[in-house]
Order: structure tokens, then C-alpha cells, then sequence
């Protein structure tokens, strides 16, 4: 894994870099959704649990213990989780061709099994 306190900051700081990505990508995603009631309530669904990602994940990076540690990079997991599933829920119900959000979907996944894996090392 990690061998040194540079190597685990220089993760982190790479991990935040690209969940910031994520988030402004969600953002650029609903803006371009149209007016429809479910467009639009999945698409703020989706900015509000990408942007918790973003924040949490940066409240992980500053935990005072291990077990908050643990708790804060849960919550970042479960609201990653919560951001695939709506970017998963634009395509499902037609909103959004499945092309369009390939990529962006690819990347929760990867972001997901990365903190997945995290998490279940901090055990």
C-alpha cells in the first residue's frame, strides 16, 4: 500500500483533487438537463450528494481519530454511492443519453471501489 507519509498525503491530495472533478462534472451535467420535474429533481438530487463527497471527504483528511476517521469516509462511500445511483437514474429513465454519462459514471465507479477499499483497510 502506502509506505510513507508522502505517498498517503500525496493519495489523499489526488483522491480530493478528483472528487472535486466529480462534483463540478455533476454540476455540469445538470445544468444541461431540462426543465422536466423529475429532470430536475434527480439532477439536484445528484448535486447534493456529489457535492457531501467532495465535503466529506476533505472532513476525512482532517478526522481526529481513527473512529472518525472510519464514520466521515463511511458517510463519503454512502453519498458516492447516492451520486451513481442518480447519474444511473438520468440514463434509466431516458433523460440522458447513456453515451453522454459513460465516462462520468466509469468514474464514481472507480472512485467508489477506491474508497470502498479504503474503508475496509481502516478496519
Amino acid at each position: 500500500m502506502y509506505h510513507t507519509p508522502e505517498e498517503k498525503a500525496e493519495f489523499a491530495e489526488s483522491m480530493e483533487r478528483r472528487l472535486k472533478q466529480f462534483l463540478l462534472r455533476c454540476i455540469q451535467v445538470f445544468r444541461k438537463l431540462p426543465d422536466s420535474y423529475e429532470a430536475q429533481h434527480f439532477g439536484k438530487q445528484l448535486v447534493r450528494s456529489s457535492s457531501s463527497v467532495a465535503s466529506n471527504y476533505r472532513a476525512v483528511r482532517r478526522s481526529r481519530s481513527q473512529n472518525e476517521f472510519f464514520a466521515k469516509l463511511s458517510i463519503t462511500v454512502e453519498e458516492l454511492d447516492e451520486s451513481v445511483f442518480w447519474l444511473e437514474m438520468l440514463v434509466f429513465t431516458d433523460i440522458i443519453a447513456a453515451d453522454r454519462l459513460s465516462d462520468l459514471l466509469d468514474e464514481g465507479q472507480q472512485l467508489l471501489k477506491i474508497l470502498s477499499k479504503s474503508r475496509s483497510n481502516t478496519k
